[in-house]
C-alpha cells in the first residue's frame, strides 16, 4: 500500500490554524509587557501616615531603569501637582533609587505618587501608591486602568516582536540550510523565496517595533507612533539603538542573499564554489551573530546576573534556534515544493538539527539558572510556568524529530525513487486520457506535445481558441500528475514530509511560548521583589491609623480589585478596624466574605484572627481589635470572591 502524505495546502492551512489558535490563547491569559525591574521601596511607605510632610519622595527598583522628568508624579487629594517635577538621581552601587522633590506648605490629606518607566531590558513598567501626611482623606485622584505595554499598541508591539524572532530564524537558518546542507537548493525558487520572506518580515518587524516603541512605553495611543519627537526619544534609548543596528545589519543580510542565490547559485566550477561558500558563511556568521546581538543587548540577558557571560550565551541561544527551525522550515518547503531534494541533504541537516539541540540544552540551562535563581520560582511565578511549558514542548519536539531522523535513514536513494518515478508513467497519461474525455475528447495529445507551447504550422494561420483550451488543461493535468508521481514514488519521503510538518507546527507553538517568556518578569526578580516588599511594609505614626493597600486578583470573574485597610488608632491595645473593597476603577466591590489575621512572627504570636462585619456594599468594619504588644506584624487578608474564587494577600507594618 502506497503511503501519501497530505496536500500542501490543506495541511498547512491546518497548521495555520492551529498555530492562530495556541497563539492566541498564550497571548490573551499573557499579562501585557510584565514588569522586569521591580519597585522594592519607597520613602514614604506605601499606606504611611507621616506627622510632616517630607521633602521629597523617593523609589528604589530592583534593577536600573530609564527616567524622565514625569517618570514620577505625586498628586494631592485634589489630583494637583505637588511635586517639583526635578528628578533626582540618588543611585549608590547596586543601589537604584531616584527622587522627585515636593513643594512647600503641602496640606494634610491622602497623596497619591504614580510612576512610570522604562526597565533595563526595555520593558515599561509602571505603578502607584499612596500616603497621608496628618491624616487619610478621600482623593479624587482617578488612574488609568491600562497597564503600560498593554491595550492594542501592546498587541501590535507583541505581534511584531513574534514575527521578528520568526523572521530571523527563517533568514538565518535558511540561510545555513542551503550552504551546509543542500547547496543545489540555491537555485531553487520556493527555498529563494521562502527565505527572502524571511527577510522581508524582519525587516518589516523591526520598522514596526521602532515606529510603536514611543506609545508603547507612554502613552498607549497609536496615533504616538508616527510623532517625530518622540521617536527622535526613542533613538536616543537602548533599544531605539538595537533597533537601528539590526535595520542597517539588514541591509548586509540582504547583500548576502543576493550573492547566495545569485553569483553562487550561478557558479560550476567546484573549487570557486566552495571558496564562495566559506566567505558567505564567515559573512553571514558574523551578520547573523550581530543580528542576535540587538537582542542581547537590549533585553534580558543585558541586565541582572553576569550580563559579561549572559550575553554571548544569548547570542548562541538565538542563532541556536535559527538554525534548527530556520532549516526546519526551509527543510518543509524543499519537501513540498522541490520533491527531488537529496537524502544526503536531509542527512546532514539532521546533525547539524543534533549539535543546534546540544547548544540549546546547554545555553538553556544557563539561562534557566540566571533568571529563575530556585525551585520555588520554577513552579511559583509566571516566568517558570512558562518555562516549564517551553521545556515540555522542546521534548516533544525532539521526540518528533527523532521519529524524522528515523524516516529519513529510509529515504530512497535517488536512483531508486526515479525507476518508481518512471513505473508510474501510466498513471499520469491515465489522468491525461481522463481530462480529455471531460473536455470533449479531442484529439489526443503526448505528454511531451503538453509539456512543449506549440506553434502554428503556418504563420497566418490561427490558433483555434478551443484546441488552445484543451491543451493548456492538458499541460496542467500532466504536470499534476507528474508532481504527485514524484511525490508518491518514495513511500517513506512522504512519510519524512509528516513528521517535519508536525515538527514545524510544534515550533510554531515554542516561538509563541517564547515570545511571551521574554516579555514576562524574571522568577528570581519577582521573587526577590516580593521579600522586598513584604519586609518594608508601611510604618505607623503613633496615634494615627495605620492605612495600607492590597491589591488582589482571585482569577475569577470579576475577581480583581484592592483593599484599603484602615488601623485606627494604629497602636497597642483596642483598635477599629474598617476595610474598603473597591474595584480597579475605585468603585465598590460586594464580595461574599472578607477575613483578617494579625501576626507578630518575631514573637510567635498569631495568627490571630478578625471577623469583620458588613456595613455596606464593599464596606466591612470591626471594633475592638487588640494588638497586644508593639513590633513588625503582618496583616493577612482573605478575600472571597465566589463560591470558588478566593486569594490571600498580606503586608507588614510597624506597630507601636
Amino acid at each position: 500500500m502506497t503511503t501519501t502524505a497530505p496536500r500542501l495546502g490543506n495541511a498547512l492551512a491546518r497548521l495555520l490554524i492551529l498555530a492562530a489558535a495556541l497563539l492566541g490563547t498564550l497571548l490573551a491569559g499573557a499579562a501585557p509587557a510584565s514588569a522586569h525591574a521591580a519597585l522594592t521601596g519607597s520613602d514614604p511607605k506605601d499606606g504611611a501616615v507621616v506627622a510632616t510632610a517630607p521633602k521629597e519622595v523617593n523609589l528604589t527598583f530592583s534593577e536600573q531603569v530609564a527616567m524622565s522628568p514625569d517618570s514620577i508624579r505625586v498628586l494631592d487629594p485634589a489630583g494637583r501637582r505637588a511635586d517639583t517635577g526635578e528628578m533626582r538621581d540618588l543611585c549608590s552601587g547596586s543601589v537604584v533609587r531616584y527622587g522627585v522633590e515636593l513643594r512647600a506648605g503641602l496640606p494634610d490629606g491622602t497623596y497619591t505618587v504614580a510612576w512610570q518607566t522604562v526597565s533595563a531590558d526595555s520593558h515599561p513598567i509602571a505603578g502607584a501608591f499612596t500616603f497621608s501626611i496628618g491624616a487619610p482623606s478621600s482623593t479624587s485622584v482617578a488612574l488609568p486602568d491600562q497597564t503600560p505595554g498593554g491595550g492594542l499598541v501592546g498587541t501590535l508591539y507583541g505581534i511584531a516582536r513574534y514575527l521578528s524572532y520568526a523572521g530571523f530564524a527563517v533568514l538565518v537558518g535558511g540561510g545555513a540550510f542551503v550552504l551546509a546542507c543542500w547547496p543545489r537548493g540555491a537555485s531553487v525558487r520556493p527555498v529563494q523565496q521562502t527565505v527572502v520572506r524571511g527577510w522581508l518580515t524582519l525587516t518589516v518587524a523591526t520598522l514596526a517595533m521602532l515606529l510603536l516603541r514611543n506609545p508603547y512605553t507612554g502613552s498607549g495611543e497609536l496615533s504616538d507612533a508616527f510623532d517625530l519627537a518622540g521617536l527622535k526619544t526613542v533613538l536616543e534609548t537602548k533599544t531605539g539603538a538595537a533597533l537601528t543596528s539590526r535595520l542597517l545589519l539588514l541591509g548586509a543580510a540582504a547583500l548576502f542573499v543576493a550573492v547566495l542565490f545569485g553569483a553562487y547559485a550561478r557558479r560550476t566550477d567546484p573549487k570557486e564554489k566552495k571558496d564562495l561558500a566559506f566567505g558567505l558563511g564567515l559573512g553571514g556568521t558574523v551578520v547573523a551573530a550581530g543580528i542576535a546581538g540587538t537582542w542581547a543587548l537590549a533585553e534580558h540577558a543585558s541586565t541582572g546576573l553576569q550580563p559579561g557571560v549572559a550575553m554571548p550565551v544569548d547570542i548562541l541561544h538565538l542563532l541556536a534556534v535559527a538554525a534548527w527551525l530556520g532549516g526546519l522550515t526551509v527543510l518543509l518547503v524543499a519537501l513540498y515544493r522541490a520533491p527531488s531534494v537529496e537524502r544526503s541533504a536531509v542527512d546532514r541537516f539532521s546533525k547539524v538539527a543534533f549539535g543546534s539541540v546540544a547548544v540549546l540544552t546547554a545555553t538553556g540551562l544557563y539561562q534557566s539558572w540566571r533568571q529563575v535563581g530556585s525551585w520555588s520560582a520554577l513552579t511559583g511565578t509566571r516566568y517558570g510556568q512558562l518555562l516549564l511549558v517551553k521545556i515540555g514542548l522542546m521534548a516533544v519536539l525532539i521526540g518528533i524529530a527523532w521519529v524524522s531522523r528515523r524516516w529519513t535513514r529510509r529515504l530512497a536513494d535517488p536512483a531508486t525513487r526515479e525507476a518508481d518515478a518512471d513505473a508510474g508513467s501510466d498513471e499520469a497519461d491515465e489522468v491525461a486520457e481522463e481530462t480529455d474525455e471531460s473536455a470533449g475528447r479531442e484529439p489526443e495529445v503526448s505528454e511531451a506535445e503538453a509539456a512543449e507551447p506549440t506553434e502554428p504550422t503556418e504563420p497566418t494561420e490561427a490558433i483555434d481558441p478551443q484546441r488552445a483550451a484543451q491543451l493548456a488543461r492538458q499541460r496542467a493535468a500532466v504536470a499534476t500528475a507528474r508532481r504527485k508521481r514524484e511525490r508518491d514514488a518514495d513511500p517513506e519521503r512522504a512519510g519524512l514530509r509528516r513528521s517535519v510538518l508536525t515538527e514545524a507546527a510544534v515550533a510554531v507553538v515554542l516561538l509563541a511560548v517564547t515570545t511571551v517568556l521574554t516579555s514576562t518578569e524574571p522568577g528570581r526578580t519577582e521573587e526577590e521583589a516580593g521579600r522586598a516588599t513584604s519586609a518594608s511594609g508601611p510604618a505607623a505614626v503613633p496615634d494615627r491609623p495605620v492605612d495600607i493597600r492590597l491589591p488582589f486578583d482571585t482569577g475569577g470573574v470579576d475577581g480583581k480589585g484592592v483593599v484599603r485597610l484602615s488601623l485606627d488608632p494604629g497602636r497597642t491595645g483596642a483598635n477599629a478596624l474598617h476595610i474598603f473593597v473597591e474595584r480597579p476603577n475605585g468603585k465598590p466591590l460586594d464580595v461574599p466574605e472578607i477575613k483578617v489575621a494579625l501576626t507578630l512572627e518575631a514573637k510567635d504570636v498569631g495568627p490571630l484572627p478578625v471577623a469583620p462585619d458588613r456595613i455596606q456594599t464593599g464596606h466591612w468594619s470591626a471594633s475592638g481589635v487588640q494588638i497586644p504588644m508593639p513590633g513588625d506584624w503582618k496583616i493577612q487578608v482573605t478575600v472571597r470572591t465566589s463560591e470558588i474564587d478566593q486569594t490571600t494577600i498580606d503586608k507588614n507594618v510597624k506597630i507601636g
